[in-house]
């Protein structure tokens, strides 16, 4: 059976020149769910298997465009949410925005000339820009403060010294007074930042760049970009559904493999402390599940050389509990390439399994020149 094969019945019978077709055929028709995205015309996402197997996605996975909180799990109430006040743009990179106020900063950090630095300064007396931080400081000029480039070529791309670390991001959200925009771009034409959009939404703007979704020869569904990445662009989240631990104990012991399972949960326990006065991260943490609801990113194999990391991504506060899993290149992709995640990235105990090769250990076949051999 051919590529041609596994989607005849979308393409011959579900007609969507008059609109989409009725829920019950979206539900049941990958190639529905994914046209139905908002960003189908200008960042499609598309399926293709050219092995010869016949292979088509799971019949029990649905695409989906925001996580679902399941049973028990619940948003921050409304009088608990809160944004930043900042009046625009250019407030929000210098004037101290309240949704920074957990991240960690060192002015020091970032020297003009190092690969973080995008010579973001403004002076508050003229407007004029540029300096070494000493002399900066000294003329009341102001550094930008958050994870992302802000102009020039970089612009929306993440700083290394994030990419290189496991801090989580903070962004400007829906519940903020900074300028909101859906579009992508945050350079003016002039190569000015453009203040009508906030630059600190980058993942709370989504996905943009069109994906593949491609039947691999050996290591089942595989996710490839169809356009170049840059080293920190933001790729996609990573969606699913939000159990409480007590549902994903319960998943895990029904799947005919814990460690197979375990492909798809990912606990959000960023910001667990048991000595937090918040119940919610003070208790066990939740864990989200992809195999049978999740995006795109759902279908992203294994490397121990990946060119994607993980990284939790916080809009409003009251919810650290469900934050965001957010994918960002950690280097240049180019158009065609496979992406991939380290699948055990930062689990250091199971990391050494893998390079000791404890009995019944799943063999890895990322086939990198680092590859551990083993995944769990």
């Amino acid at each position: 059976m051919g590529d041609r094969d596994s989607y005849r019945e979308h393409f011959f019978n579900h007609n969507w020149k008059t609109g989409p077709p009725p829920q019950h055929v979206v539900d049941g028709c990958h190639w529905c769910q994914l046209r139905a995205f908002p960003t189908h015309q200008q960042y499609p996402v598309t399926i293709v298997n050219k092995t010869g197997d016949g292979a088509t996605l799971p019949k029990n996975f649905k695409f989906i465009t925001q996580s679902i909180l399941t049973q028990g799990v619940r948003a921050a109430d409304a009088n608990f949410r809160s944004g930043c006040g900042c009046a625009d743009a250019r407030a929000c990179r210098y004037d101290g925005c309240e949704c920074l106020s957990d991240m960690l900063w060192d002015e020091e950090d970032q020297e003009p000339n190092s690969d973080d630095s995008d010579s973001e300064m403004e002076t508050s007396r003229n407007g004029n820009r540029g300096g070494r931080p000493s002399a900066a400081r000294a003329a009341g000029q102001k550094r930008a403060k958050f994870a992302y480039h802000s102009q020039g070529d970089k612009a929306g791309l993440l700083r290394s010294r994030y990419l290189d670390s496991r801090e989580p991001i903070y962004e400007c959200h829906e519940g903020c007074a900074c300028a909101e925009s859906t579009e992508g771009g945050v350079v003016a034409a002039d190569g000015d930042v453009d203040d009508t959009a906030c630059v600190n939404r980058v993942v709370e703007r989504g996905r943009q760049i069109p994906l593949q979704i491609f039947r691999t020869e050996d290591r089942g569904w595989g996710v490839r970009t169809l356009v170049d990445l840059q080293k920190g662009q933001f790729v996609d989240r990573y969606l699913g559904e939000i159990l409480t631990a007590r549902e994903a104990r319960r998943r895990r012991s029904l799947s005919t493999m814990a460690r197979r399972k375990d492909v798809y949960l990912f606990a959000l326990d960023k910001f667990s402390d048991t000595n937090s006065l918040d119940s919610r991260l003070a208790g066990p943490p939740l864990e989200c599940d992809g195999e049978f609801r999740a995006g795109p990113t759902r279908f992203i194999n294994h490397s121990c050389s990946p060119n994607l990391r993980i990284f939790a991504r916080v809009g409003d506060h009251a919810d650290k509990h469900i934050h965001d899993l957010a994918f960002f290149a950690v280097r240049d992709i180019s158009a065609g390439d496979e992406l991939t995640f380290d699948y055990v990235d930062g689990t250091v105990d199971l990391a050494s399994d893998a390079r000791h090769h404890v009995a019944g250990m799943t063999p890895c076949l990322c086939k990198s020149a680092n590859c551990r051999k083993f995944l769990w």
